[in-house]
């Protein structure tokens, strides 16, 4: 018999389902590894979902807490869209998905998990990548540790080039 060991799952299933506070504040707080944050902007921040979907889900996050896309600044909103093209990039550079999943999910209803502070959903796909584990076993099957991971695209950050 072989064993799949989820091991990302235990910690989301004890965490408090209420937020007393909001970790997408305190999250740029710490390291880069910490928090496994892959790129700070001026007012926005690329890092790797602690319980992901997909190995190598990304979150964009502005700084400021703000519940919705249209109450970013220009200066937020531009910077926000650049991100997620980043966050793309550097996934595209460290892993070579097929395709993408990006998306926002706006208020409690539509999925938000933390409804009150805006983010971006960039999840890398893969032929074959979906299976019977999350529906029949509640389980997400990830190839490769978070930290390893984080370790991997932090190489493909690519903050410095000029055409982002």
């Amino acid at each position: 018999m072989e064993y799949l060991h989820s091991y990302w799952r235990m910690a989301y299933v004890e965490a408090p389902k209420e937020h007393a506070a909001n970790p997408f504040v305190d999250l740029p707080k710490k390291s880069d590894e910490e928090g496994l944050i892959l790129h700070r902007g001026k007012t926005v921040y690329i890092a790797l979902n602690r319980f992901p979907y997909n190995a190598g889900h990304l979150l964009v996050i502005p700084y400021r807490e703000v519940a919705d896309i249209l109450a970013l600044t220009e200066e937020e909103k531009l910077e926000f869209f650049d991100a997620l093209l980043l966050g793309k990039q550097i996934l595209e550079r460290g892993l070579n998905p097929h395709g993408f999943n990006i998306g926002i999910n706006f208020g409690a209803v539509a999925g938000a998990g933390i409804p009150q502070h805006l983010h971006a959903h960039i999840v890398p796909r893969w032929t074959g990548d979906t299976n019977f584990m999350p529906v029949l076993g509640q389980t997400r099957v990830l190839p490769i540790a978070l930290l390893e991971l984080w370790k991997r695209l932090k190489g493909n950050d690519l903050q410095t080039d000029s055409s982002i």
